[in-house]
């Protein structure tokens, strides 16, 4: 078996990967279609309790499911590329063909995300590069050793080279880029500008997702019904654990429309006992120390800072509700640390988004009123607008972008004959 994660000493040895890629390619073809039942039996293997504690695990299942991939397919590129066919376009036709080598630059604070993104690039048939983050080096290895169990796994990792580098081996970096064919980039303001300037070859495609925030949304009759109170609340506090509330999509403040005579203090209380079961179901393990002082920061500071505050929170740094009001988003804070805000009308916050709001996660009673807010908000910059539990579902196109089509080719073929 190949070795799943390779530490890179030196520019040589990305060119030499590269050239291995593209050999691989050209030995043997993978097709849309070819991938479903190969990520299937990945998913499959994904499923002992050993690997189910590593966060994001459950979804990256789900993701590679037939269910899941076939749908996508053919909205991005049409139902004939899982037959491998061409598609008819007047006295044209016209066919998917992958760019080549693909190369990955993945966050760090997402264990998964190396995976995902590898999985978009190499469903259009490509090969992959992919630069492991330095904490993600263990976590990626586990779950790809998952993969390789199957004889159809090992080949498809012909076409995958696992990198593991400082993130500060700009030499490396470049070489990556200058090796690649298209380049799917993630991460933080600084770390997406950074990689965007390397020498990445003319005809590179790059598709970019940078650092956004997400928020949630509810109406009045929402939050005020007393029986669907468990289930709302259940919903938040879940978008909110996930990933620990470091992905794009985590909620970091929820917006609470006022109802006039009714207070919110029986919502708060339910949210409560909602992220007290949360927490019981899936503790944190750990906590970095630096997360730990931010989270007794943003304490400290909200109550202080206006008297007209309250916050729920445990002895520990497990989470934290802010609770106020206003119509500004505040600065993330993230270890499940949520804000909790009143304002007059919903159409308030979501007049200011500025569109670095990935998600809106709602929950309203009225579907006119929904309607109208959705069209504000997407006009606002958003690009997901989905029911308060399902902020992290992963169904593309993801912040605006579909994942599979900016990495292919559309061969156009007008018959010589015609």
């Amino acid at each position: 078996m190949k070795t799943l994660i390779c530490p890179v000493e030196s520019p040589a040895d990305i060119t030499a990967a590269a050239a291995e890629l593209r050999a691989a390619m050209a030995q043997t073809e993978f097709h849309p279609g070819d991938m479903l039942s190969i990520f299937e039996d990945w998913s499959d293997a994904l499923g002992g309790r050993e690997l189910g504690e590593i966060p994001g695990v459950v979804f990256l299942r789900l993701w590679l499911r037939r269910g899941t991939l076939e749908p996508l397919i053919e909205r991005e590129l049409g139902s004939q590329a899982l037959r491998e066919e061409w598609l008819a376009d007047g006295r044209a036709r016209l066919k998917a063909f992958p760019l080549g080598i693909v190369g990955h630059w993945p966050a760090g604070n997402v264990e998964i995300q190396p995976l995902l993104s590898m999985t978009c690039a190499l469903l259009g048939g490509n090969a992959a590069l992919v630069r492991v983050p330095s904490g993600l080096v263990e976590v990626t290895r586990r779950l790809v050793e998952a993969l390789a169990q199957s004889a159809s796994g090992q080949l498809l990792l012909r076409r995958v080279f696992l990198a593991a580098f400082s993130h500060g081996r700009m030499d490396l970096h470049q070489a990556m880029a200058q090796s690649v064919d298209g380049a799917m980039i993630w991460g933080s303001q600084e770390a997406v500008l950074n990689v965007r300037a390397l020498p990445f070859p003319h005809w590179a495609r790059l598709a970019v997702f940078g650092p956004r925030i997400s928020a949630a949304a509810m109406d009045a009759e929402s939050w005020s019904n007393p029986a669907a109170l468990p289930s709302w609340t259940q919903r938040i506090a879940r978008d909110v654990w996930q990933f620990d509330q470091r992905a794009c999509s985590s909620p970091q403040v929820l917006f609470l429309q006022k109802k006039p005579g009714r207070s919110t203090a029986d919502f708060v209380s339910a949210l409560e006992r909602a992220f007290v079961a949360e927490n019981r179901a899936h503790p944190r393990p750990a906590i970095a120390a630096s997360l730990t002082s931010a989270i007794c920061h943003a304490r400290a500071s909200w109550l202080l800072d206006n008297a007209a505050r309250q916050a729920r929170f445990p002895n520990s740094p497990d989470w934290t509700l802010l609770i106020g009001s206003g119509s500004d988003l505040p600065s993330p804070v993230q270890g499940k640390t949520l804000t909790v805000l009143e304002v007059d009308s919903l159409i308030e916050p979501v007049s200011k988004f500025d569109g670095n709001v990935q998600t809106l996660g709602l929950a309203m009673a009225d579907p006119g009123k929904e309607a109208e807010l959705a069209e504000l908000a997407a006009n606002r910059g958003v690009d997901r607008i989905v029911k308060l539990g399902r902020m992290h579902v992963f169904v593309p196109p993801w912040d605006g972008v579909e994942l599979i089509r900016p990495m292919v080719r559309l061969v156009r073929h007008v018959p010589s004959t015609d």
